[in-house]
């Protein structure tokens, strides 16, 4: 899976627990999109979280 270019964001694994404490693997995977970005007054595609574009960290490209 695909990490954010931005805050570092990745894929997590961890043990899911059902109420009858059944323990089984999982994963979190954040939100990822792949943008076009203003980077430094050029626009490239990159890989960023959207909790990151909506904050304003990425400047889309138009």
């Amino acid at each position: 899976m695909a990490k954010c270019e931005v805050c570092g964001k990745f894929p997590r694994k961890g043990i899911k627990v059902s109420h009858s404490h059944r323990r089984s693997k999982r994963t979190w995977a954040p939100n990822i999109r792949r943008v076009k970005a203003d980077l430094n007054g050029q626009t490239k595609r990159i890989n960023v979280c959207t909790s990151c574009l909506r904050s304003g960290k990425v400047k889309r490209a138009e």
